[in-house]
């Protein structure tokens, strides 16, 4: 009896006896949910491009992602943030050197229930409402009721630490030197975020735009002394929204045979009209039909 055995980077999927279509090069892709959509939908497309190689995507947080790439299981890391210095000496210690490519540009949106008046916030809002010690605790320090949370206190949606988005989040609107508020809700992916945000009138969370419903609210976010911007494909690409990021993927060097195509690829036009229909900004000016 023969037996197939799975190894970590780029695999043929073959186990005697197959068909053409089972001779497949298989590319491992991981990390990022906010990622995750947009990956799937590659993958998908890329099907009908080469099918002769196969994408399998799976998700679990940027950090994971990225953790996976360096110890060689997986050929793209997906990643809502840099890599840190501590994860880059790593992967050199392990004998890889990572490559950056931009993707793409996300707004990262403040999600709040459809009934919640508030039409805009701060930065310094934010940071009062997430960091620690920070004096807004209930919607009356804002100045408004929200309909259906009769407690008044805001019930804050966050992501696990593993997340970029949550990396992201502390780094822009926290602060280095600001830790979050004990006692969120951390959710595993990004839709889960939206969908509890959906559910209860006293919650607020952030995440990715592309993750948005037309039953929440998203609003505007405003600098020191700057305009209350909305976050939008248009805003995340010319870096007014403040809360705007790049989107990235990590190989392990420069990748090489179908990983190399496979990354052209996404990069192309065709690639990037993927990240467009999907609500995110394309790495650079791209017409799509």
């Amino acid at each position: 009896m023969k037996r197939c055995i799975p190894f970590a980077a780029l695999a043929i999927v073959a186990c005697g006896g197959g068909s053409d279509r089972d001779q497949r090069a298989l590319i491992q892709n991981r990390g990022s949910d906010t990622l995750l959509n947009v990956a799937q939908a590659w993958a998908e497309a890329y099907a009908t491009v080469n099918p002769d190689v196969a994408v399998a995507v799976t998700g679990g947080g940027s950090g994971t992602g990225i953790s996976a790439m360096i110890n060689g299981s997986v050929d793209i890391a997906n990643a809502s943030r840099k890599m840190r210095d501590p994860e880059i000496a790593a992967a050199r210690e392990n004998g890889v050197e990572p490559v950056e490519f931009i993707v793409g540009y996300d707004a990262l949106a403040v999600y709040l229930h459809e009934d919640n008046p508030i039409e805009g916030l701060s930065l310094a809002q934010l940071k009062a409402i997430y960091g620690e010690g920070g004096p807004i605790t209930r919607w009356s320090d804002l100045g408004v009721s929200v309909p259906g949370c009769d407690s008044d206190e805001i019930v804050l949606v966050s992501r696990q630490n593993n997340s970029g988005t949550y990396v992201y989040f502390k780094e822009t609107v926290l602060g280095d030197a600001t830790e979050y508020k004990l006692g969120s809700r951390d959710m595993h992916g990004s839709k889960d975020v939206v969908d509890l945000v959906e559910n209860t009138p006293c919650a607020i969370g952030y995440s990715g735009l592309a993750y948005a419903t037309e039953h929440v609210g998203m609003p505007c976010v405003t600098m020191e002394g700057g305009d209350c911007v909305e976050p939008t494909v248009a805003t995340a690409v010319d870096g007014s929204y403040p809360i705007a990021r790049p989107l990235m993927m990590y190989t392990a060097g420069q990748p090489q045979g179908a990983v190399k195509d496979y990354m052209d690829w996404i990069l192309s036009a065709e690639g990037q009209c993927v990240i467009v229909e999907r609500g995110y900004a394309p790495h650079t000016d791209t017409e799509c039909a």
